[in-house]
């Protein structure tokens, strides 16, 4: 039920950000765009429910959760550390923002695949919602800040910066 979940959701998500979004990219100010995304996933410390007792239940994985809860909690760092950067104009602010995206979506993938292998799925207990709910939010703002990352326009990339 977890991979139907989280297909179906990702596929709301993407055509909501396919109606509403995408066609604003270009004439909305990039810091605009960014902020919520980078305010959402500085959320993900969240991901240490996965090593919470009461969050999870009791033989879930350790291949699964170790990995998924602190590379939720780098990806939360480096959301913050790319927010403040690009608030402040620093020039470190697009590389900030692209370690957050890259660590960010590498840790998705990876959390979806060990959950899949190590069948994590039916010791999830309340953190069931992070993979059916908020992953796939989270994937699709990845996508959208890729997409800015590598847009055409030069000035689009130098407001990034």
């Amino acid at each position: 039920m977890l991979t139907l979940n989280l297909v179906a959701s990702t596929i709301v998500f993407a055509v909501a950000a396919w109606i509403y979004l995408v066609p604003r990219l270009r004439s909305l100010p990039p810091l605009v765009v960014l902020q919520p995304i980078l305010l959402l996933h500085a959320m993900r410390h969240l991901g240490m429910m996965f090593l919470s007792p009461g969050g999870t239940t009791a033989g879930i994985p350790e291949q699964f959760t170790v990995p998924a809860a602190y590379g939720d909690l780098i990806a939360a760092v480096l959301a913050m550390l790319a927010l403040f950067a690009l608030r402040a104009g620093a020039r470190s602010g697009r590389l900030l923002l692209w370690a957050f995206n890259v660590e960010g979506s590498v840790d998705l993938a990876i959390a979806i695949t060990l959950a899949t292998i190590y069948n994590a799925e039916p010791f999830m207990g309340a953190a069931y919602w992070i993979p059916a709910f908020w992953v796939p939010a989270l994937l699709v703002t990845h996508a959208l800040v890729f997409m800015m990352l590598l847009g055409t326009s030069s000035s689009r990339h130098d407001a990034i910066a």
